[in-house]
């Protein structure tokens, strides 16, 4: 039985695609947990085959994503990542300068690079920097964000909707894209978005950071501990887990809880202190040896606020994984290897030359970002297999008409506004199917609407959640949710019309 053209199957899928939605926006359940459930409840119920179900693991653009991992690694234990930082930022004399000190390094280390490694490498040295050019370090941390997401979108390995999407565009064409395929649109959005940043400067708020707020001094030594979902932490309290006594070598100054509030431990008396409750998204804060305060963190199970650092290995090591990734780059670029023999040769070589060891090599993949990468691959099969992608893709048409330039600015719109509730990989799968087949059925060029869609993924400025980088930033900038949407809503009409004008100028429909 049908209801409005679609079968049981469809409706069900769409449901679930809601439900996941819904959950990942309104519990604090792993995205990856969130994922894999979807697809085994679709897999279960035969709304999608099994081989499809399970193609996402098997598909060479998750392949291309965790060998990548490798090949950061042997760039960031061989001191390339940490060398590029330190030289970058300068002394610019005025904030605009400052702005484009900061948004273009990161965009183009972004462009290579996990966005969310370069923003962790860069918010202490930022607030740093912002001490040193009296500037507060909030009027930087959301530009430092927003080129991080820019820069993803200027290749194909960027960000991962970009290998989503390329991965449907060459199963209908047959066309595989290459790495600078986005890259002009991706600059000229970019350019634009730096200009934008300049010019709506009065529109990034002065705040105070919570250890500023504690502490009253900008530089201080403050560090941060996450109470993460793994940790046995949410429900205790302070009390019962004794950590005052625990931190005889560092003085625990205040919690910042998931929902902002603040805790002044030192307002606060001893009975008081040990009634706080801890709960799962809690941040401690701390000051003292950064030593003594990981010791904690792993005590207790809680993250510590940095990327954890090694002793990195300088000189040869450095210029030699420095040739690697460029080489992986220029061979990519030319067509002369795939992409992932590119990337497979370089991550070998970074392990055959010890640029890493295989220790580091294990410890950088980050097996949720894959599992969240996979399953959205096998989300777009699902809505394709089902027959959504091809009755949205008619609708659409049919509202649309013969205008395909109604139908292109919608997708991206469409785009843009999803990417703010959902992460950009999985609007990405969702929508990549659709694009296709919209662009075949109003015959025109899919490129054009698969370019346009992965710079509208990505273009996530109005929201904290719409990014993982935004929240990396959001408790060091002191940002209150409405801080993202005075400056990000106009962001997002002014990159979504460069989008749109750009791409249709450089790939005409």
């Amino acid at each position: 039985m049908e209801i409005l053209g679609l079968d049981w199957h469809a409706w069900l899928t769409i449901t679930l695609t809601i439900g996941m939605f819904i959950t990942l926006m309104k519990t604090k359940l792993p995205a990856d947990v969130v994922f894999l459930s979807v697809i085994a409840l679709l897999a279960v119920t035969n709304c999608i085959p099994t081989e499809d179900a399970l193609s996402g693991f098997s598909s060479s653009t998750v392949m291309v994503v965790g060998v990548l991992f490798v090949v950061v690694a042997g760039l960031d234990a061989t001191g390339v990542l940490q060398w590029i930082v330190k030289h970058l930022l300068g002394t610019p004399k005025t904030y605009g300068r400052a702005i484009v000190r900061l948004m273009f390094p990161v965009a183009v280390l972004s462009s290579f690079l996990s966005n969310t490694t370069v923003v962790a490498l860069f918010i202490k040295v930022v607030k740093m920097w912002a001490l040193k050019l009296k500037i507060s370090p909030s009027k930087l941390l959301i530009p430092l964000s927003y080129a991080a997401g820019m820069g993803g979108v200027c290749t194909l390995i960027g960000t991962p909707p970009n290998l989503v999407i390329s991965g449907f565009y060459a199963d209908a064409t047959g066309e595989q894209l290459g790495m600078f395929s986005t890259t002009l649109v991706g600059l000229a959005c970019l350019a634009v978005g730096i200009l934008s940043i300049i010019a709506m400067q009065k529109l990034l708020p002065v705040r105070k950071s919570p250890e500023e707020e504690l502490t009253g001094e900008l530089n201080s030594a403050v560090h941060y501990l996450f109470v993460t979902k793994d940790s046995h932490l949410p429900g205790q309290t302070l009390g019962d887990i004794d950590i005052m006594n625990a931190t005889q070598k560092c003085k625990l100054i205040g919690i910042v809880h998931f929902d902002g509030e603040v805790e002044h431990i030192d307002q606060m008396s001893q009975e008081q202190v040990e009634d706080v409750f801890l709960l799962g998204g809690d941040t401690l804060l701390l000051t003292g040896d950064r030593e003594d305060v990981m010791a904690i963190g792993k005590r207790y199970g809680m993250k510590h606020s940095s990327l954890e650092e090694e002793e990195t290995k300088g000189g040869a090591y450095t210029l030699l994984s420095s040739l690697i990734m460029l080489a992986m780059v220029t061979l990519s670029a030319l067509d002369i290897l795939p992409l992932l023999h590119c990337a497979v040769i370089a991550a070998l070589l970074m392990l055959i030359t010890r640029c890493c060891s295989l220790k580091q090599a294990k410890k950088s993949v980050n097996w949720d970002v894959l599992m969240v990468f996979a399953s959205s691959v096998a989300l777009g099969k699902a809505i394709d297999h089902t027959g959504l992608a091809q009755i949205l893709a008619d609708n659409m048409a049919n509202i649309c008409g013969s205008h395909a330039l109604m139908a292109f600015i919608i997708l991206c719109f469409a785009g843009t506004f999803l990417t703010e509730f959902v992460s950009n990989t999985a609007c990405g799968a969702i929508l990549a199917p659709v694009a296709v087949k919209l662009a075949m059925a109003m015959n025109v060029n899919p490129l054009t609407f698969c370019i346009g869609l992965m710079i509208s993924v990505s273009s996530s400025f109005a929201t904290p959640i719409g990014s993982p980088t935004h929240l990396m930033v959001y408790i060091p900038g002191g940002y209150r949710f409405t801080d993202f949407m005075r400056v990000g809503l106009p962001m997002n009409i002014i990159i979504l019309a460069t989008n749109i004008i750009v791409t249709l100028l450089l790939f005409p429909l």
